[in-house]
């Protein structure tokens, strides 16, 4: 009945190229999504449950509703009568080897299987409790690296702040140096003002000098001996 199918459905597919093309670019943009970013699922810490030591419990569970709740060990016996029926599997010395070789394991587990168990997960712990430290001193890092970028983020919003205040400054320093310079221009204009009046006054001192001497001199030399004596007269007395 496949077959046929198949040999109906080949002219088809050969005769419909657009289909297979479609069919094969869907399949490859579902295998080449992006699995990188599918959520990971956790690791268990502890293993399944198991029935006889090897058997998982979800397969008793998944016949349960099918067989009932002796359908495992059933289909198990029945299996393996099958097996041995058919010849499939001979019993023979390798089988006795097997057996003795399983016994030993299981009484191993059983014996040495709770302290290999108890060392294993004291390793584990370990293993959990560096990774654990590498993490927390990580965050710590992390964290204070968050702290200073903040800082640094505020000092860069107070950095306008100070860049105002400097230009402030400049400009003060500038009118201060400004009224320095009219205040030095003022006193040297003042000087020379004092030094004109000055030089002024001195003309018209010596001027007056002049005058007062040339006036006493003219006056002396007016005086006559005989005018001279009657003031000197009352002098000698």
């Amino acid at each position: 009945m496949l077959s046929r199918l198949v040999l109906v459905s080949a002219p088809v597919l050969k005769n419909g190229g657009s289909f297979g093309a479609c069919a094969v670019q869907a399949s490859r943009s579902l295998h080449t999504s992006e699995q990188k970013k599918a959520p990971v699922p956790p690791l268990p810490e502890k293993g399944g449950q198991t029935r006889h030591g090897i058997i998982p419990e979800e397969l008793f569970t998944l016949l349960y509703p099918k067989t009932g709740v002796t359908g495992p060990y059933m289909l198990g016996t029945g299996l393996l009568l099958y097996l041995l029926s058919k010849e499939i599997y001979v019993v023979n010395h390798e089988t006795i080897a097997a057996a003795s070789i399983g016994a030993v394991i299981i009484y191993g587990v059983k014996k040495f299987g709770p302290s290999v168990a108890a060392f294993a997960d004291k390793l584990n712990e370990e293993k959990v409790a560096k990774a654990q430290e590498v993490k927390d001193l990580a965050m710590t890092n992390l964290t204070q690296a968050i702290e200073e970028e903040k800082k640094e983020q505020w000092r860069v919003e107070g950095r306008q702040m100070l860049f105002d205040a400097k230009r402030n400054n400049v400009a003060m320093l500038l009118e201060t140096n400004y009224r320095e310079r009219i205040h030095m221009v003022t006193n040297e204009v003042k000087k020379r003002l004092d030094y004109q009046i000055e030089l002024q006054n001195l003309h018209r001192r010596m001027e007056q000098e002049h005058m007062v001497d040339w006036v006493e001199k003219n006056v002396i030399k007016s005086i006559t001996p005989q005018q001279a004596r009657p003031s000197l007269r009352p002098c000698t007395h």
